[in-house]
């Protein structure tokens, strides 16, 4: 079976033998310095999943991450970064980032998040073709929105939260069961990353006058579509 392909951007050669040697067995895992190179990788050839550094020579992984989201909005991107700000985070997410792991880390908790990404992109044959989404037809296999006059190609990660809001519509869903069933865990910075994909999916629905998310202070949310 053919190995999962990673793209892993890291200018620290220690970090990156040591992240390249933990995955080679499981992945095809190819390693860059820097971002231009990573870049022009990405321009190249196929990967399944990127992982970048923030803090590179030349451009750094914000750069990167957003010159990838310009022509590849459905690859998953993971920051790998010693920036632990909460503000280095949320822009990471803005910028269209799936996840965001703070160094240092531990190789389980990275393949584990690897893992999970890799899964969701292999959709499975239950997962009906297209939902209907106000005058869109959502297809949560390819990450699209497409309507009569545009197409929006989402996120992986702002997908599986649509589709999960749409698989309970017009019920109270609590933060904690939406951030394990897609973040896999319910911490701080889990719940703010929810909050910045709620505001995305709101964006990417603003002129849908029928869709609502309501923010349900304290409890969760509630996604309903008037008939």
């Amino acid at each position: 079976m053919e190995k999962s392909k990673i793209l892993y951007a890291e200018d620290d050669k220690t970090i990156a033998f040591l992240v390249e040697d933990s995955l080679e067995s499981y992945y095809d895992i190819s390693c860059y310095s820097d971002g231009e190179s990573a870049l022009e990788a990405f321009n190249s050839k196929d990967f399944d999943i990127c992982l970048l550094d923030i803090m590179m020579p030349g451009m750094n992984g914000f750069e990167v991450a957003q010159r990838i989201r310009s022509k590849n909005s459905e690859i998953p991107i993971i920051f790998i970064s010693a920036k632990a700000l909460k503000e280095d985070r949320i822009k990471g997410l803005k910028i269209g980032a799936d996840d965001y792991l703070v160094k240092p880390f531990s190789i389980e908790e990275l393949m584990l998040k690897i893992e999970v990404f890799l899964k969701r992109t292999k959709k499975t044959d239950t997962t009906p073709l297209k939902y209907k989404v106000g005058k869109y037809d959502f297809d949560p296999k390819n990450y699209t929105l497409q309507g009569t006059e545009n197409s929006i190609t989402l996120t992986q990660r702002e997908s599986d939260l649509l589709l999960y809001f749409i698989r309970h519509k017009n019920l109270v869903v609590k933060r904690q069961d939406i951030l394990k069933a897609i973040w896999g865990d319910d911490d701080y910075f889990m719940g703010r990353s929810l909050d910045v994909f709620i505001s995305r999916l709101r964006k990417v629905l603003a002129e849908e006058q029928n869709i609502l998310i309501e923010n349900l202070h304290g409890i969760g949310f509630r996604f309903s579509e008037k008939e």
